[in-house]
């Protein structure tokens, strides 16, 4: 596998990748983080590609098999201003992944996608739903603490806030 910048021509995969993930949320315990509204819409994904922001993986027979967000810098996320019942572990550049999603077709997409955030940066930053025990259980493993909790714009439900 290997991570690469996302394109236009995989914007049509990547939503394939988002419905199955979806699709898997619901069946383990966690219809309501992107089912309800459909998320995230391809206005949005399309955006991320064309600021760049956008990644997948790909593997070995060049077939793109996950996807995600990924930025970094200082304050680059709103929502993680306000943490309650924790806090941040101090306030340098961070790189955040948001939107990460695998096709199901290989084991350790998502541990191969933050593995590669993570080294791009050093200190990351995720969230994600309380329900999502999938992902909870992914990011402990990889070394992630978490934090508190966070709030984000797409609806209400409160979301675990993690760092490593």
């Amino acid at each position: 596998m290997y991570i690469r910048k996302s394109r236009k021509e995989d914007i049509k995969r990547m939503m394939e990748i988002y419905a199955y993930a979806r699709d898997f949320m619901n069946k383990t315990g966690n219809p309501n983080q992107w089912g309800p509204t459909n998320w995230p819409p391809q206005s949005l994904i399309e955006q991320d590609v064309e600021v760049g922001k956008s990644y997948v993986c790909v593997n070995e027979e060049e077939k793109v098999i996950g996807t995600f967000f990924f930025d970094q810098g200082y304050d680059i996320e709103p929502t993680y201003r306000v943490i309650e019942e924790g806090n941040w572990k101090d306030d340098r550049p961070f790189g955040v992944v948001h939107r990460l999603a695998g096709d199901g077709s290989q084991k350790g997409i998502g541990t191969f996608c933050l593995n590669y955030a993570y080294e791009q940066c050093g200190h990351l930053k995720v969230d994600t739903h309380v329900d999502n025990v999938v992902m909870q259980g992914l990011l402990k493993n990889l070394g992630f603490e978490q934090r508190g909790i966070i709030h984000v714009i797409e609806d209400n439900y409160p979301r675990y806030a993690y760092e490593k």
